[in-house]
C-alpha cells in the first residue's frame, strides 16, 4: 500500500491515487449501575459466558472440516449468554499507581454472531468481538459495566444488513448486562 498518498500501480496497469479515509459518526456509550458488589458482577457476568481464552477457537478452526463442524465447536464453547470470553484484563495493577478502583475489561463475542455482519462487510471485524468493562465507581460506590452499542459501531459503514445484525446484538447485550448487574442501562 502508499504511502502519504503517494500514487500505485493497480494490477490494470494505470494509476490509483490511495487515500487516507476518516470518517466521523457516533457512538453509543451504555452503562449499567448497580448496588451489587464489583465480585458479584464479575461472578454473576463470567458465569454467563463460555471462553477460548485458552486458545480454543483456534483449536475448533484447525480441527472444523466444514462449516457445520465449526459451528458446532462455537456453540460447544458458548455461555448460556450466546457469548464467550476472548480476552480479560484485570487493571489490578492500577493499584501499584495508588488507585484502588477495581476493573476488569473483556473481549466478548462469537463467532457465529460476528458472522452475521462480516458477511456484509468484512470491516466490522474492526468491533467485533465486543468490548466492555467491569469497574468500581469510587465518586458514586456503585459498580458499573460500560460497553459502545454494537449498533452505533456498526452505524459508520452506512449498510443496513449489517446494523439490523447489530441491533440483534445489541439486545443480547444489554440482556447480559442487565443480567449481570440487575439493572437496565
Amino acid at each position: 500500500m502508499a504511502r502519504g498518498g503517494r500514487l500505485r500501480r493497480n494490477p490494470a496497469g494505470g494509476r490509483k491515487h490511495l487515500k487516507n479515509m476518516q470518517k466521523r459518526y457516533t457512538v453509543q456509550h451504555n452503562e449499567h449501575s448497580t448496588q451489587r458488589g464489583f465480585d458479584e458482577v464479575v461472578r454473576v457476568f463470567e458465569a454467563a459466558l463460555g471462553s477460548v481464552e485458552d486458545g480454543g477457537l483456534q483449536t475448533i478452526k484447525n480441527s472444523a472440516r466444514s462449516a457445520a463442524e465449526f459451528e458446532d465447536g462455537v456453540r460447544s464453547r458458548e455461555g448460556a449468554s450466546g457469548f464467550m470470553r476472548f480476552l480479560t484484563v484485570d487493571h489490578g495493577w492500577m493499584a501499584r499507581y495508588g488507585s484502588s478502583a477495581r476493573s476488569r475489561m473483556y473481549t466478548i463475542g462469537n463467532p457465529l454472531i460476528a458472522r452475521t455482519m462480516l458477511e456484509h462487510e468484512v470491516a466490522a471485524g474492526l468491533n467485533v468481538p465486543i468490548r466492555l468493562l467491569i469497574y468500581e465507581d469510587a465518586k458514586s460506590g456503585t459498580t458499573r459495566l460500560a460497553y459502545d452499542l454494537p449498533s452505533s459501531l456498526m452505524s459508520v459503514f452506512e449498510n443496513g444488513k449489517v446494523t439490523a445484525a447489530a441491533k440483534k446484538l445489541d439486545a443480547k447485550l444489554a440482556a447480559l448486562a442487565a443480567h449481570a448487574t440487575g439493572a437496565e442501562a
